[in-house]
């Protein structure tokens, strides 16, 4: 099995021969952050309210991997910056809420309404996962906690989506449940780990206990 220094090797083998290509035909960082979030709207948006859960995952996966790609070419091209960090995680939670939203849509088309409503309460969760962070930082406390955070959610939908593909019955409604109580679960733990930091700077300066 790869270690994390030889997968990155192998990654950054095959990725920056790609990235020094496309900064050789003029073409930026930011342009590569907006076409993975189109294909990967795509993917989602087109091809899961179909039930075409196979192609859409490929369509999906092949854009998602853009965020390698962007990421080295800003690198290499010595463009890399708080911008760059900004866009790219911005619409991250685009693409995010667009892979649960297609699947919601999926089940609606399926004529399963709970099971859409489970996804849409995933796509919720996910957004405030990354909201909590964001804000913890805008007010000095550090949350780079819980069980279930991006890497994780994807890969639990992934999974979901492939074996109900190919005709695992329930493999993706299950998914979505399991996604949807580990998801809320990170939520409450960056609160509660973000109240930790945060509850006593607020006593000690005479706020609420």
């Amino acid at each position: 099995m790869l270690n994390q220094t030889n997968a990155r090797q192998v990654v950054a083998g095959v990725v920056e021969p790609v990235a020094r290509g496309l900064l050789r035909l003029g073409i930026s960082p930011d342009a590569i952050t907006v076409l993975g979030l189109v294909g990967t709207c795509v993917g989602a948006l087109v091809f899961f309210p179909q039930e075409k859960w196979l192609i859409g995952l490929a369509v999906v996966v092949l854009f998602i991997f853009s965020d390698l790609l962007d990421g080295t070419m800003a690198r290499l091209s010595g463009r890399a910056g708080p911008w760059g960090a900004f866009l790219d995680s911005t619409l991250d939670r685009v693409g995010d809420a667009a892979i649960l939203g297609g699947i919601a849509m999926g089940f609606v088309h399926a004529g399963d309404p709970r099971t859409a409503a489970v996804a849409i309460g995933c796509l919720v969760g996910g957004l405030v996962v990354s909201y909590a962070k964001a804000r913890a930082e805008g007010v000095g406390a550090e949350c780079n906690v819980g069980i279930a955070e991006r890497t994780e959610r994807l890969i639990i939908q992934g999974i979901g989506v492939v074996l109900y593909g190919f005709g695992v019955p329930y493999a993706l409604p299950v998914a979505l449940w399991v996604l949807l109580v580990l998801t809320w679960i990170t939520v409450g733990q960056r609160i509660w780990h973000v109240r930790g930091q945060l509850h006593p700077v607020a006593a000690a300066d005479g706020g609420d206990a």
